[in-house]
């Protein structure tokens, strides 16, 4: 469904302290880079169910060709959850506000696993705010015959290796670390706000039909395998999408998975900045 144990302690190499907008009352922990550049609409990335509280290499790289903003989710990372969230009708309205506070008229939207389903939900419901959507290993459709995994009934130290097709121990930096006994707390605040929203149903029924409000060109993105969302899924976003296109992350040396941003950073940031630059000249 997500990755719902990528959430490194503050020690990760990649750790970084966060900037922070009040959005409505609510102070939202965000990291921002390559703003002073001026480079046409800014490029806002929603993550998963983890890898919060860092700026990843992959962020850097996106960095150097577009005014880069990663926010992070009420109830994960530096953002407090407030009650009111219960859904994501909740954090569609949180994200549209937050468009608002960083005065952006319209964004280039990237969404990872989990915040491809919230920025898809937001394309749905406030199309002219897109210049284009970017899906990365996107969850949030229900797909017959096709369902992805039960994650909430998988003991959590399974997860990573799903995540990294059995290569978790590749990735240390960007996992959870059980013997930091604050990242294990962030962890499963993350995990109990990811159940809030996901718990039943673990797809929006409704969004299959809605997708068709989208206006602006779609970039879905596919690793080689990946053993949390099955590939009927990629296929079926682009169908339903007015106008998208499916391009694959292969890995160099092994075979991608579910977080090929962390296993790929160069390659998937090089297709989504090269899918931005099109846009933006209109080709």
């Amino acid at each position: 469904m997500a990755d719902v144990t990528l959430q490194a302690p503050g020690r990760s190499p990649h750790y970084t302290k966060p900037q922070r907008i009040e959005v409505n009352g609510l102070p939202v922990a965000y990291r921002r880079k390559g703003e002073r550049r001026g480079e046409g609409p800014p490029t806002v990335f929603l993550h998963g169910a983890g890898t919060t509280q860092l700026w990843l290499p992959f962020y850097e790289r996106m960095a150097a060709a577009v005014d880069f903003v990663a926010p992070e989710h009420p109830g994960f990372g530096g953002t407090p959850l407030p009650d009111w969230v219960e859904g994501f009708d909740d954090l569609v309205l949180h994200y549209r506000d937050l468009l608002d506070a960083f005065a952006f008229d319209q964004v280039h939207l990237i969404g990872f696993s989990l915040g491809g389903w919230i920025a898809a939900e937001l394309g749905v419901f406030y199309p002219e705010r897109l210049a284009s959507l970017t899906l990365i290993t996107p969850v949030g459709l229900r797909v017959p015959g096709h369902p992805l995994p039960d994650l909430f009934r998988m003991p959590p130290e399974n997860i990573p290796e799903l995540l990294y097709n059995g290569r978790a121990q590749d990735y240390p930096d960007f996992l959870l670390d059980p013997h930091d006994v604050e990242a294990v707390v962030q962890g499963y605040t993350e995990a109990s706000t990811f159940a809030r929203l996901a718990w039943n149903p673990r797809h929006d029924r409704k969004l299959a039909r809605r997708l068709g409000r989208i206006r602006c060109r779609a970039l879905v993105v596919e690793p080689d395998e990946d053993q949390l969302v099955p590939r009927q899924h990629f296929e079926a976003w682009v169908e339903l999408l007015p106008d998208a296109r499916l391009e694959r992350v292969r890995g160099a040396a092994h075979p991608t998975g579910h977080g090929l941003i962390v296993q790929e950073p160069d390659q998937a940031a090089a297709l989504i900045t090269r899918f931005i630059q099109e846009q933006e000249a209109g080709s």
